[in-house]
């Protein structure tokens, strides 16, 4: 017996969502179909509320209700020093661990030449013009600590030469509770380089 149609399509609408597998979407595609009316306009309402309602900050690239962001509004963070970040949901990590207080930038992707994304597909040319006011005196590259975002980082450091402002990375460290011989050797090189003393 074939599949009825409105199933397979909301199941291959559902697959396209990141971690979700074909047996995962038609799970969900029936949870959905069992689910009271109200529940599922309510659901479908809160999809399509959030493309309409969520934007991306005018000055940073992070997401946002309005035209500017809250990190960007505050007045109290320091104006001084900006974090780099691949993705809205870096901001996301960095603000829940409640340690930054400097703004952000948000490049919305990384340069990967596989996929044919350069450096004209990131959010970059606002983050010069950043730079030019003069207010910012570190720029921290905080991309992933992948091919692609080493890639990123280091493109990024040499455009910023020149520029009177100090560029630093992120530090690479050993996981708390792990063990050495399951780190990967880029992991390890890069605890090693960034020893401090104690």
């Amino acid at each position: 017996m074939d599949k009825l149609k409105a199933i397979s399509r909301l199941e291959e609408s559902l697959a396209k969502l990141p971690s979700v597998g074909k047996k995962s979407a038609e799970r969900m595609a029936y949870a959905l179909l069992e689910m009271d009316d109200d529940d599922v306009l309510e659901f479908s309402d809160a999809l399509l509320n959030l493309k309409k309602s969520i934007k991306k900050c005018s000055i940073c690239g992070n997401l946002t209700e309005s035209d500017i962001c809250e990190v960007c509004e505050d007045p109290n963070r320091d104006q001084t020093t900006l974090m780099v970040v691949s993705y809205p949901k870096d901001v996301i990590a960095f603000e829940n661990s409640e340690n930054y207080h400097g703004l952000y930038h948000v490049l919305n992707g990384v340069i990967a030449p596989n996929k044919g994304k350069g450096l004209e597909d990131l959010n970059f040319t606002s983050l010069m013009s950043r730079l030019e006011e003069g207010k910012i005196k570190e720029v921290i590259l905080a991309t992933n600590p992948t091919i692609e975002g080493e890639t990123t980082a280091l493109y990024i450091a040499k455009k910023l030469e020149g520029h009177n402002v100090s560029v630093t990375r992120l530090a690479y460290g050993l996981q708390m509770g792990g063990n050495l011989d399951y780190v990967d050797a880029i992991t390890l090189t890069r605890a090693l380089d960034g020893r401090r003393k104690i």
